[in-house]
Protein backbone atom coordinates (compact mmCIF):
# COMPACT_ATOMS: atom_id res chain seq x y z
CA UNK A 1 0.00 0.00 0.00
CA UNK A 2 1.39 3.40 -0.95
CA UNK A 3 1.68 6.46 1.32
CA UNK A 4 -1.32 8.37 -0.12
CA UNK A 5 -3.59 5.37 0.47
CA UNK A 6 -2.22 4.94 4.00
CA UNK A 7 -3.01 8.61 4.70
CA UNK A 8 -6.56 8.08 3.44
CA UNK A 9 -6.99 5.09 5.78
CA UNK A 10 -5.45 7.10 8.63
CA UNK A 11 -8.15 9.74 8.08
CA UNK A 12 -10.85 7.06 8.47
CA UNK A 13 -9.16 5.68 11.59
CA UNK A 14 -9.05 9.17 13.12
CA UNK A 15 -12.84 9.54 12.89
CA UNK A 16 -13.78 7.54 16.02
CA UNK A 17 -11.03 9.29 17.99
CA UNK A 18 -12.38 12.66 16.84
CA UNK A 19 -15.95 11.61 17.71
CA UNK A 20 -14.91 10.54 21.18
CA UNK A 21 -13.07 13.82 21.79
CA UNK A 22 -15.88 16.11 20.58
CA UNK A 23 -18.63 14.25 22.45
CA UNK A 24 -16.49 14.16 25.60
CA UNK A 25 -16.16 17.94 25.57
CA UNK A 26 -12.46 17.82 24.67
CA UNK A 27 -12.92 20.54 22.08
CA UNK A 28 -9.29 21.56 21.69
CA UNK A 29 -8.29 17.94 21.08
CA UNK A 30 -11.22 17.50 18.69
CA UNK A 31 -10.21 20.57 16.68
CA UNK A 32 -6.61 19.35 16.51
CA UNK A 33 -7.64 15.86 15.38
CA UNK A 34 -10.05 17.26 12.81
CA UNK A 35 -7.43 19.65 11.42
CA UNK A 36 -4.85 16.86 11.14
CA UNK A 37 -7.40 14.58 9.47
CA UNK A 38 -8.36 17.39 7.07
CA UNK A 39 -4.72 18.03 6.20
CA UNK A 40 -4.22 14.37 5.32
CA UNK A 41 -6.80 14.94 2.58
CA UNK A 42 -4.64 17.63 1.02
CA UNK A 43 -1.43 15.69 1.56
CA UNK A 44 -2.58 12.35 0.16
CA UNK A 45 -3.79 13.95 -3.07
CA UNK A 46 -0.60 15.97 -3.45
CA UNK A 47 1.63 12.92 -2.85
CA UNK A 48 -0.41 10.71 -5.17
CA UNK A 49 -0.08 13.18 -8.05
CA UNK A 50 3.55 14.14 -7.31
CA UNK A 51 4.78 10.55 -7.06
CA UNK A 52 2.49 9.18 -9.77
CA UNK A 53 0.75 6.99 -7.18
CA UNK A 54 -2.85 7.71 -8.17
CA UNK A 55 -4.81 4.49 -7.73
CA UNK A 56 -8.39 3.44 -8.29
CA UNK A 57 -8.54 2.71 -4.55
CA UNK A 58 -7.45 6.27 -3.80
CA UNK A 59 -9.89 7.80 -6.29
CA UNK A 60 -12.75 5.93 -4.64
CA UNK A 61 -11.66 5.85 -0.99
CA UNK A 62 -10.37 9.43 -0.67
CA UNK A 63 -13.79 11.06 -1.27
CA UNK A 64 -15.42 8.40 0.94
CA UNK A 65 -12.98 9.17 3.77
CA UNK A 66 -13.87 12.87 3.43
CA UNK A 67 -17.57 12.04 3.64
CA UNK A 68 -17.06 9.86 6.72
CA UNK A 69 -15.08 12.61 8.46
CA UNK A 70 -17.48 15.40 7.49
CA UNK A 71 -20.69 13.52 8.28
CA UNK A 72 -19.36 12.30 11.63
CA UNK A 73 -18.41 15.87 12.55
CA UNK A 74 -21.82 17.21 11.49
CA UNK A 75 -23.73 14.56 13.43
CA UNK A 76 -21.59 15.00 16.56
CA UNK A 77 -21.80 18.80 16.42
CA UNK A 78 -25.56 18.68 15.96
CA UNK A 79 -25.76 16.14 18.80
CA UNK A 80 -23.96 18.44 21.23
CA UNK A 81 -26.04 21.44 20.13
CA UNK A 82 -23.25 23.43 18.48
CA UNK A 83 -24.30 26.79 17.07
CA UNK A 84 -25.08 26.98 13.34
CA UNK A 85 -25.26 23.19 12.83
CA UNK A 86 -28.88 22.16 12.71
CA UNK A 87 -30.81 19.36 11.07
CA UNK A 88 -31.37 21.11 7.73
CA UNK A 89 -27.65 21.91 7.34
CA UNK A 90 -26.79 18.30 8.16
CA UNK A 91 -29.47 16.92 5.80
CA UNK A 92 -28.44 19.11 2.85
CA UNK A 93 -24.84 17.98 3.18
CA UNK A 94 -25.68 14.30 3.72
CA UNK A 95 -28.19 14.29 0.83
CA UNK A 96 -25.59 15.74 -1.55
CA UNK A 97 -23.02 13.19 -0.45
CA UNK A 98 -25.46 10.29 -0.90
CA UNK A 99 -26.48 11.50 -4.36
CA UNK A 100 -22.86 11.88 -5.46
CA UNK A 101 -21.98 8.46 -4.01
CA UNK A 102 -24.91 6.95 -5.92
CA UNK A 103 -23.71 8.50 -9.17
CA UNK A 104 -20.18 7.22 -8.47
CA UNK A 105 -21.62 3.72 -8.05
CA UNK A 106 -23.42 4.04 -11.38
CA UNK A 107 -20.12 5.11 -12.94
CA UNK A 108 -18.37 2.08 -11.43
CA UNK A 109 -20.99 -0.10 -13.08
CA UNK A 110 -19.84 1.45 -16.36
CA UNK A 111 -16.17 0.83 -15.41
CA UNK A 112 -15.65 4.56 -15.02
CA UNK A 113 -14.05 6.38 -12.10
CA UNK A 114 -15.16 9.99 -11.65
CA UNK A 115 -12.45 12.18 -10.18
CA UNK A 116 -13.40 15.05 -7.90
CA UNK A 117 -14.21 18.32 -9.68
CA UNK A 118 -12.90 21.74 -8.70
CA UNK A 119 -16.35 22.57 -7.26
CA UNK A 120 -16.27 19.35 -5.24
CA UNK A 121 -12.84 20.26 -3.90
CA UNK A 122 -14.03 23.78 -3.05
CA UNK A 123 -17.04 22.25 -1.30
CA UNK A 124 -14.78 20.00 0.77
CA UNK A 125 -12.48 22.85 1.78
CA UNK A 126 -15.44 25.08 2.69
CA UNK A 127 -17.04 22.32 4.76
CA UNK A 128 -13.79 21.61 6.60
CA UNK A 129 -13.28 25.35 7.28
CA UNK A 130 -16.86 25.74 8.51
CA UNK A 131 -16.62 22.70 10.77
CA UNK A 132 -13.31 23.88 12.22
CA UNK A 133 -14.86 27.30 12.86
CA UNK A 134 -17.88 25.71 14.57
CA UNK A 135 -15.55 23.72 16.82
CA UNK A 136 -13.39 26.75 17.61
CA UNK A 137 -16.62 28.64 18.33
CA UNK A 138 -17.28 26.08 21.08
CA UNK A 139 -14.05 27.20 22.75
CA UNK A 140 -14.07 30.91 21.96
CA UNK A 141 -16.91 32.60 20.05
CA UNK A 142 -15.84 33.88 16.64
CA UNK A 143 -17.98 36.99 16.75
CA UNK A 144 -16.71 40.43 15.84
CA UNK A 145 -19.02 43.33 16.60
CA UNK A 146 -22.15 41.31 15.90
CA UNK A 147 -20.60 39.61 12.86
CA UNK A 148 -20.62 35.84 13.35
CA UNK A 149 -17.82 34.53 11.13
CA UNK A 150 -18.84 30.94 11.83
CA UNK A 151 -22.39 31.54 10.57
CA UNK A 152 -21.11 32.85 7.24
CA UNK A 153 -18.63 30.01 6.84
CA UNK A 154 -21.48 27.53 7.33
CA UNK A 155 -23.61 29.45 4.78
CA UNK A 156 -20.77 29.34 2.24
CA UNK A 157 -20.30 25.62 2.85
CA UNK A 158 -24.01 24.92 2.33
CA UNK A 159 -24.13 27.02 -0.86
CA UNK A 160 -21.04 25.30 -2.29
CA UNK A 161 -22.46 21.92 -1.26
CA UNK A 162 -25.67 22.57 -3.20
CA UNK A 163 -23.90 24.10 -6.19
CA UNK A 164 -21.30 21.35 -6.45
CA UNK A 165 -24.03 18.72 -6.16
CA UNK A 166 -26.04 20.27 -9.00
CA UNK A 167 -22.85 20.61 -11.08
CA UNK A 168 -22.02 16.94 -10.41
CA UNK A 169 -25.50 15.79 -11.45
CA UNK A 170 -25.47 17.87 -14.64
CA UNK A 171 -21.98 16.72 -15.68
CA UNK A 172 -22.84 13.07 -15.05
CA UNK A 173 -26.49 13.03 -16.12
CA UNK A 174 -25.68 10.53 -18.88
CA UNK A 175 -25.16 7.94 -16.10
CA UNK A 176 -28.63 8.52 -14.68
CA UNK A 177 -31.07 6.48 -16.70
CA UNK A 178 -34.44 5.02 -15.86
CA UNK A 179 -33.98 1.66 -17.61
Amino acid sequence: MNTPNMLTLLRVIMVPVFMWAITSGLYIAAVAIFIIASLTDQLDGYLARKNNQVTTFGKLMDPLADKILTISALVCLMGIGADFINSWVVMIIIARELIVTGIRQLAMGENTVIAASQWGKAKTVSQMAALIAVMIDLIVPLRFGGFALTFWLVVIAVVLTVYSGIDYIIKNRHLITFK
